[in-house]
């Protein structure tokens, strides 16, 4: 792999699966990483990811992990760094102009999706609640607008029709670590083509919340499948409510079986499978659901409730 040119030093702004592995190509190229910025875990949430400041920490990295990287007082410290680059993996605060004016040879981020379609937040689960087929990874020149900057590398991935948010990160986490690898060259040396993106034919799109996972069984059986693995765990998970139960569907399949009526949204087992029959009539096959908190094997739900079929509206 090629090395670096002499003395090219860089702070990193990295959080998550992506920030580790970009963290590591860095690495690999003979980057001067002089600081590692991310974030303290919050217990609170589910840490389902690899540690950046572990990986930083078994390379004899420093670590910042500041409440607001664009305080005055922080910036001062990363001036002192003077860095040529640098770089956000999956960082969850914009760095402001002022901050971005310090590296000499600015600041590049790395994006979940090929801009300028889905900027934004979450643009993984966005993708898959709009039935997408293809998404990647988007090395892109940060400027005050977010996700707006020059492109420099990208990566598609596909989307298989059942894939979760998981599986699809995973595959996203992988492209941007093709893409760093390699662009990353020509970028330290100087070449990289930049390209500015046509920002009226791309998308943006906010955060999202556990309660956007719930179910409506009156949209159509591709939405509904779309929205299941769209925030399938390790997300929080789509929902709904019979009665005062809360039934988590973690998983579920286009099913085979016939399309039925439009009508009434109802579930109901065939002995082995236990099905959802959505308003257009279109069928899925739910594979896996939990029970106020408690994985139930699905076939068994109409007799935990006492009723097959079991009406949804």
């Amino acid at each position: 792999m090629s090395q670096a040119p002499q003395a090219v030093r860089a702070v990193v702004f990295a959080y998550h699966n992506v920030g580790a592995r970009c963290l590591r190509v860095l690495l690999a190229h003979g980057v001067d990483v002089a600081l590692v910025v991310t974030h303290a875990d919050n217990p609170a949430e589910n840490i389902w990811f690899e540690s950046v400041a572990e990986v930083a920490r078994d390379y004899d990295l420093p670590v910042a992990t500041p409440d607001d990287a664009n305080t005055r007082g922080f910036a001062a410290q990363l001036r002192a760094l003077q860095p040529d680059f640098f770089f956000s993996f999956y960082y969850r605060q914009m760095l402001e102009p002022a901050l971005l004016a310090i590296p000499t040879r600015g600041g590049y981020n790395m994006h979940g999706s090929l801009l300028p379609r889905y900027r934004g937040r979450v643009p993984v689960n966005w993708a898959l609640i709009n039935g997408e087929r293809e998404t990647g990874a988007t090395l892109h020149r940060m400027v005050e607008r977010p996700d707006a900057g020059e492109i420099v590398a990208q990566q598609a991935v596909p989307i298989l029709p059942d894939d979760t948010a998981g599986e699809v990160f995973a595959k996203v986490t992988l492209a941007a670590e093709l893409a760093l690898d390699r662009v990353l060259p020509a970028l330290l040396g100087g070449t990289a083509t930049h390209l500015q993106p046509d920002l009226s034919v791309g998308s943006y799109f906010g955060g999202r919340k556990p309660d956007d996972g719930r179910i409506d069984w009156k949209q159509p059986a591709a939405v509904v499948h779309n929205l299941i693995r769209a925030v399938a765990p390790p997300y929080p998970g789509a929902f709904f409510f019979i009665g005062e139960r809360r039934i988590v569907v973690t998983r579920s399949l286009t099913s085979r079986a016939s399309r039925g009526p439009s009508g009434r949204p109802e579930l109901h087992t065939d002995g082995d499978h236990l099905l959802a029959r959505c308003a257009d009539g279109g069928v899925l096959r739910i594979l896996s659901l939990e029970v106020d908190g408690e994985p139930l094997a699905p076939a068994a739900l109409p007799a935990r409730l006492g009723q097959n079929p079991i009406p949804l509206v």
